[in-house]
């Protein structure tokens, strides 16, 4: 009996120890874990670049100062007044030189040769045909053809033939001098030696001579107004250019350097602004300064175009509240021929033209268009545009001229 209790005993203790165990073992299951201290690691060193010389050593420190070790900078001295170094002005810009023109005595007769073409056409042409030995009618006829085909009209043409037929059968027995002196006789006559053909460009009471350069496009009037500054500069005139062509663009800075060349000052507005201010504003100061010719370039226009027609009427207008205008120089390109006599009667019907400048008749065989257009107008031919060259444009002189045709 003793020994049954005994196991019994034994059987609770055994139990009871192990679910102490189990019990024990659920708590600390549930328990959280303990926390544990964070393990700072040292930063990795940056690798350098690899280094060259005295770099490539490690840093060393430096040593450091306290504040009562750092001498304080000694109060700075006055500072000394700067030294004045003369510097010689600078040179002034380079002023364009004013160019003195050849004289215009006599320069029609220095571009002779310019006149080959129509020299080969018209002088010799003829000259050729009248030292036949015999001038039957198919000679006169050639002699007409070659008028004609040189521009000269057929009026003057029919009327030049008769002369030469009287002279020719008068004179009878005809020697190459003979005929050539008979020929530049007949020529002069037709040209007309005693016409005015001197540009009035002298100063009068009213004020300074206007002169009106017209013309259509592309005959050369901006370059016509500019030569022709040239020659009156050359014969002793003060001159102010009007750049009243405000359409054509640059045609204002071509004007101005034709001017600057010979010291003409050049009146000028912003483009597309109206010619007739500029123009009245170009005499008026004409006057302030006393000069003796106002040359006035305007715009090119259309023959055909009435509107641009009126307005040159308009210029021409408001120049004359000033005075009367002078000159009105008509501009034509005698490489043109018969159509150049249709824009000079537009142009006549506007404004009253008292001379022409026939331009390029170096380029031509058409040298009898000066008298065709003479002829037409009922004005004279005053200057002629003999090449492209700043003192290319002549005073015409009708002797000359032939001489240049006939050839020596």
């Amino acid at each position: 009996m003793e020994y049954v209790i005994l196991a019994v005993v034994i059987a609770v203790i055994a139990v009871g120890a192990i679910a102490g165990l189990v019990v024990s073992g659920r708590r600390r299951q549930q328990l959280p874990p303990k926390s544990q201290a964070p393990v700072i690691t040292a930063p990795k060193p940056t690798p350098q670049e690899p280094q060259v010389g005295e770099e490539s050593a490690p840093p060393t420190e430096e040593p450091r100062r306290t504040v009562e070790e750092v001498e304080l900078p000694a109060e700075p001295e006055a500072p000394e007044a700067p030294e004045v170094v003369e510097v010689e002005p600078a040179e002034a810009e380079a002023v364009p030189a004013v160019e003195v023109p050849e004289p215009t005595a006599g320069r029609l007769v220095r571009l002779r040769s310019r006149l080959s073409r129509s020299q080969n056409s018209l002088g010799k042409g003829l000259l050729s045909l009248l030292s036949r030995e015999h001038l039957d009618e198919d000679t006169w006829e050639e002699i007409e053809d070659t008028l004609l085909t040189a521009d000269v009209g057929v009026a003057p043409t029919q009327e030049l033939v008769e002369r030469l037929r009287t002279r020719v059968k008068v004179l009878g027995t005809r020697t190459p001098e003979e005929l050539r002196a008979l020929l530049r006789e007949e020529l002069v006559e037709l040209i007309g030696s005693d016409s005015d053909r001197t540009v009035r460009s002298t100063k009068h009471e009213e004020g300074p001579a206007v002169v009106l350069v017209v013309g259509v496009n592309g005959v050369g009037k901006t370059t016509t107004t500019g030569k022709l500054a040239r020659v009156l500069v050359a014969d002793g005139r003060s001159v102010v250019l009007g750049a009243a062509d405000t359409f054509r663009a640059a045609a204002a800075d071509q004007l101005q350097t034709w001017g600057e060349r010979v010291g003409a000052r050049t009146v000028r507005g912003p483009e597309g602004g109206d010619p007739a201010s500029i123009a009245f504003d170009a005499v008026k100061e004409g006057i302030a300064e006393g000069v003796d010719t106002v040359l006035i370039d305007t715009a090119g226009r259309l023959h055909t175009k009435t509107g641009l027609m009126d307005e040159l009427g308009k210029v021409k207008r408001v120049v004359e509240k000033h005075g009367p205008v002078d000159e009105v120089l008509l501009v034509l390109d005698a490489t043109t021929g018969q159509n150049g006599l249709i824009q000079a009667r537009v142009f006549a019907e506007v404004v009253d033209i008292t001379g022409i400048v026939l331009t390029k008749l170096d380029g031509t065989a058409k040298g009898g268009i000066v008298v065709a257009v003479q002829r037409e107008l009922g004005v004279p031919v005053k200057l002629i545009g003999l090449g492209e060259g700043a003192d290319d444009l002549a005073p015409f002189e009708p002797g000359a001229f032939v001489d240049a045709l006939i050839g020596d």
